[in-house]
C-alpha cells in the first residue's frame, strides 16, 4: 500500500513540473509564524499574513478547499477557493498532499464554526513529500494516533516522529530550556564555559569501559573521552578557578531504559570549594530551574508527587545501607554481601570484587527507595578514587549522590589534589584492573604532572542531562529524551 501512495505521489510531482512548478524552493518571506498571526488577529481590519507550514490536514469539496497547516508555533486552517486563487492555481491545489510544505498569503477570517482561517489569495508550493507522514488520526483532544505507536521506529526515524507529534517537540524545547537554565545559572555565578577533547591519549574521570578509535596521523589509539573530569580540573590548575562544560561522553557499556552509549553530561569545578558548597549550589540549581520551567516546585511524575523545594534530603550511605540491607558494611564480609545479592536475585556476583559487591548491594537495596530528591554522602573510599578522604574518617570520602525517582542524577566531591594519594589511588584501581574490573580507572601521568603544579581545594559536580530530563518531561526511557539515540541495526 505505501508503495502504491508514494508511486502517486511521484506521478503527482511530474504534473507539478510539466505544469512549470518548482516543487522544491529556495526560500519563502514569511510575515511571521502561526502564533503570531492568531495573536494579531484583527477581524474589523484584516490583515494580510504570510505563512509557511506543513498540511497537515486536507480536505476538497470541489470548488473548495480545507486544510490544516502547521509551524512550530501551531497551526493554522488555510481557505483555498478558486475564484480567489485562480482556476490554474487551484489545478496545483489538486495536486497538494498531506505533509507538502507550502506558503500561504491572505487576510484571517473566521468561519461558521468560530476557527480563525487564512482565506488563501496566493499559495506557494515550497517542498513536495514524496513519502506520506505517519499522521493517523486526531482524537477529541488533538492527539494523533498513527503508524509510529512503536517506540523504537519513533526514536529510528525522528524526523518523521517530530514532524506527527507536537508533544515530542515540546519536549526536546524543553530539553533546550533546561541546558539554557544550566548555563545561565553558571553564568550568573562567574563560571567559565570552556571544551576538552572528546578524543584522548588516556581516558579517565570515571568508571567505565570507553570506546577507542586509531588515529592515523599520530599511528596511535585513541579514545572517547568517558568523562570531562580530569580536563576540567587541569584548568583549575591553570587560573580559571570555576569552569564549567556542557557536552557529550561516551561510555562503552549496555543499552538499556537508563543508559545511551552517548549521553549529555554538564561538570563543573570551583576553586576553593569543597562538597558541601557543589551540594548548596546543586541543590539552588535545581529548586530554581523547576520553579522557572513549571511555576512550582512539585512536579507530578510516574505516580508520585516530587518536591523540589530546598533543602533536599541528605542521608549517609553507610546507614542508608543498614537502613535498607541490615548490612553494616565497616564489617561485613564478602561471603555476606554476596549473600544480600542473592537474596534478590542478583546475577553473576560470585567473581565480584568487594568493591563492585559494595556497589551492587547499595544499587540493589537502596536506589530503590531514594524517589525524593536525595543526597546521599561520604562514600567508601574505595569506590572514589578522585575524591579526598572524609575530615575525620579515613575509610570514607567527601563525595556525594543526588538520587531522583530511584536514579542517581548527580554525582560530586571535593576534589583530591595531593598529586601523591592520586599516584597511589590510580595503582590501586591498576590493581582491580588486573583482578578482572575492566571498568577500574586507568592512571593518567599528565594529570598526576598537573597536581604536581598545585591545584587549590576544589569542589566538582557532574550532572547528567539525559536522567534529568528523564524526570522533567516524565518519560521512562533516555531514548525518548534524546534526538538520535543509539539504536540496534534494523
Amino acid at each position: 500500500m505505501t508503495g502504491f501512495v508514494e508511486a502517486a505521489r511521484r506521478e503527482k510531482l511530474a504534473e507539478l513540473v510539466k505544469r512549470g512548478v518548482a516543487p522544491f524552493a529556495y526560500r519563502f518571506d514569511r510575515s511571521g509564524s502561526v502564533a503570531e498571526a492568531l495573536e494579531h488577529l484583527q477581524e474589523d481590519a484584516p490583515t494580510v499574513h504570510r505563512l509557511a507550514g506543513r498540511l497537515i490536514l486536507l480536505r476538497s469539496m470541489g470548488k473548495t478547499t480545507f486544510g490544516h497547516i502547521e509551524d512550530r508555533s501551531g497551526k493554522i486552517q488555510v481557505y483555498f477557493k478558486v475564484d480567489t486563487v485562480g482556476a490554474e492555481q487551484y489545478e496545483v491545489v489538486k495536486l497538494l498532499d498531506l505533509g507538502d510544505v507550502v506558503g500561504v498569503e491572505g487576510p484571517l477570517f473566521r468561519t461558521k464554526t468560530g476557527e480563525v482561517t487564512v482565506r488563501v489569495e496566493r499559495f506557494t508550493l515550497l517542498t513536495k513529500s514524496l513519502r506520506p507522514l505517519p499522521l493517523g488520526k486526531e482524537d477529541a483532544e488533538g492527539k494523533r494516533h498513527g503508524e509510529l505507536s512503536d517506540p523504537e521506529l519513533r526514536a529510528r526515524q525522528r524526523y518523521a516522529h517530530l514532524a506527527v507529534d507536537r508533544e515530542a517537540r515540546e519536549r526536546f524545547q524543553l530539553r533546550a530550556r533546561v541546558v539554557g537554565y544550566i548555563r545561565k545559572f553558571l553564568d550568573a555565578r562567574g563560571y567559565l564555559e570552556v571544551e576538552t577533547p572528546v578524543l584522548q591519549p588516556v581516558y579517565g574521570g570515571a568508571s567505565a569501559r570507553p570506546f577507542i578509535t586509531h588515529y592515523e596521523a599520530l599511528d596511535r589509539d585513541v579514545y572517547l573521552r568517558i568523562a570531562d573530569e580530569l580536563y576540567l580540573k587541569r584548568c583549575i590548575v591553570g587560573g580559571l578557578e570555576n569552569v564549567y562544560e556542557i557536552g557529550h561522553d561516551f561510555r562503552n557499556e549496555g543499552m538499556d531504559r537508563f543508559h545511551n552509549p552517548e549521553f549529555t553530561m554538564a561538570e563543573w569545578y570551583e576553586a576553593y570549594a569543597d562538597y558541601e558548597v557543589m551540594l548548596q549550589g546543586t541543590e539552588e540549581m535545581l529548586s530554581g530551574m523547576v520553579q522557572d520551567l513549571f511555576g512550582a516546585t512539585t512536579l507530578e511524575r510516574h505516580g508520585a508527587t516530587l518536591d523540589f523545594k530546598r533543602p533536599f534530603a541528605r542521608k549517609d550511605y553507610y546507614a542508608l545501607v543498614r537502613e535498607t540491607a541490615g548490612i553494616d558494611l565497616t564489617s561485613a564480609t564478602d561471603a555476606e554481601l554476596r549473600e544480600a545479592l542473592k537474596r534478590r536475585e542478583v546475577a553473576n556476583i560470585d567473581r565480584l570484587t568487594r568493591t563492585k559487591l559494595i556497589d551492587e548491594v547499595f544499587k540493589t537495596y537502596a536506589e530503590p527507595t531514594l524517589v525524593q530528591p536525595t543526597f546521599v554522602l561520604d562514600y567508601p573510599i574505595a569506590l572514589s578514587p578522585l575524591a579526598k578522604v572524609k575530615r575525620g574518617d579515613p575509610n570514607k570520602v567527601e563525595r556525594w549522590e543526588l538520587f531522583i525517582q530511584k536514579r542517581e542524577i548527580a554525582n560530586a566531591f571535593s576534589e583530591l589534589n595531593d598529586p601523591e594519594e592520586q599516584k597511589g589511588r590510580f595503582n590501586q584501581q591498576a590493581r582491580f584492573r588486573d583482578a578482572g574490573d575492566d571498568d577500574a580507572q586507568v592512571p593518567d601521568e599528565d594529570f598526576i604532572r598537573a597536581l604536581e603544579y598545585g591545584m587549590p581545594p576544589t569542589g566538582g559536580v557532574g550532572l547528567g542531562v539525559d536522567r534529568l530530563q528523564m524526570i522533567l518531561a516524565d518519560q521512562s526511557h533516555i531514548r525518548d529524551v534524546i534526538l538520535f539515540p543509539m539504536l540496534r541495526p534494523e
